[in-house]
């Protein structure tokens, strides 16, 4: 006899649906490190798989070669396998491995075997728009590196090529790492990577944040303009379950890593997560160009629509974004408005409305529920509206929301 469900079992039930209901029907998710999954890849998540537990790595036990621990691992093993060739042939890398499970272990499986401690990295800063793990208190400190800021002063944290390069010839640095939280513009990749090279050092760029975008051929391509490794999270403008994706053009740097990876950084690589990731590789070979190109083009004119109505954001003159991310100028938005970023999205939230608290919009889900470049003045002025001037406009908003059933590109 099966027991009744406690009340906690009952009240999670519950939980669970309202999320699935707010999250999936009654808003507009503009944080630009979401996505939505499609419901191929969330069945796959829901599978057999998510309780499988294999080891594939090859060991000795008893005198015997074997290359896993477990037995009952043919379809994992094949899904893998299938996961890893779509991965290099979407991002255009003779290597590629689905296992790490988030973005930043995908960067600490680049950096443990392939940086020893007393490594000197260079990096963009918190402060210019990088990434928090990389600042010296975080990363580099667990492994023993020094890392050394690596200038984006321009507009949107953008990277001018003269001052990297002058930087990596005074640093002389190991490696260089790119990516950001922040990320508006493509790297001058090939003037940074000449730059390292001729100094031994390697070349690491954590695309988390725009890897649909890469994986789609619009923002730029790490691997051929001179990266070694790419690397980067699977859930932002990748519009993929949460994990992460690693890939590379030479054999010297994955010999180094795939067999670093287990036992090292992490051991089971949860399969249903890599069929989920699978699934988004294989739809984004057939649809990725067109989605990548539309999520930038509703950036773009989200961003011109806003700026127009009176929300001040970065970059202007720039065209504002080549990625799916908007910065607000938050000190304009302070000064001319009276208003705090995170105040804004607070204000947003309320009336169905999702951006993040530290003023960046993003438009990679958007993109997937159907919005297109002639709607963005409409979600601007549904915007404006909640935000800068605090109407109720949230039954708008869930009235518009609801006419958006299912997912494109998916």
């Amino acid at each position: 006899m099966t027991p009744s469900p406690s009340d906690d079992e009952r009240r999670l039930a519950r939980l669970v649906r309202a999320h699935d209901r707010w999250r999936g029907r009654e808003v507009f998710n503009l944080l630009a490190s979401e996505n939505a999954v499609s419901p191929t890849a969330r069945r796959y998540l829901a599978s057999d798989l998510a309780g499988r537990y294999t080891l594939p790595m090859a060991t000795t036990v008893d005198g015997e070669t074997i290359d896993n621990s477990y037995t009952g691992t043919r379809y994992t093993d094949e899904i893998e396998a299938l996961a890893n060739d779509a991965a290099a042939r979407l991002f255009r890398a003779r290597h590629a491995t689905t296992r790490p499970l988030s973005g930043h272990l995908a960067a600490l499986s680049a950096l443990v075997p392939l940086l020893p401690p007393k490594s000197r990295l260079l990096a963009v800063p918190p402060e210019h728009g990088g990434y928090d793990g990389y600042a010296p208190g975080f990363v580099p400190a667990l492994l023993g590196y020094s890392v050394r800021p690596l200038p984006a002063d321009g507009p949107g944290h953008s990277v001018d090529p003269a001052a990297a390069v002058a930087a990596i010839r005074a640093e002389r640095p190991d490696a260089v790492l790119l990516g950001q939280s922040f990320f508006l513009f493509p790297y001058p990749l090939r003037e940074i990577a000449d730059a390292a090279h001729e100094r031994g050092a390697l070349v690491l760029y954590d695309a988390s944040h725009v890897l649909g975008l890469v994986a789609g051929g619009v923002f730029q391509d790490p691997l051929a303009e001179g990266a070694d490794v790419v690397f980067g999270s699977t859930h932002k403008s990748f519009p993929g379950p949460q994990g992460g994706i690693l890939a590379t053009n030479r054999d010297d740097l994955f010999a180094q890593i795939d067999p670093a990876l287990v036992w090292r950084v992490f051991d089971n690589a949860h399969w249903n997560r890599i069929a989920g990731v699978a699934q988004t590789l294989l739809e984004l070979e057939r649809v990725g160009a067109e989605y990548a190109r539309t999520v930038v083009e509703n950036a773009r004119a989200l961003g011109s629509a806003l700026h127009g109505s009176g929300i001040p954001l970065v970059a202007a003159e720039q065209g504002f974004t080549r990625s799916h991310q908007l910065h607000l100028d938050r000190a304009r938005l302070r000064r001319e408005r009276g208003l705090g970023a995170g105040a804004l999205a607070r204000r947003l939230e309320r009336q169905r409305l999702l951006i993040d608290l530290v003023g960046r919009v993003g438009t990679a889900e958007a993109t997937r529920l159907g919005l297109r470049p002639d709607e963005m003045p409409r979600l601007a002025d549904l915007i404006v509206r909640g935000g800068l001037l605090n109407e109720r406009v949230g039954p708008d908003v869930l009235a518009w929301r609801r006419t958006y059933r299912s997912l494109r590109f998916a």
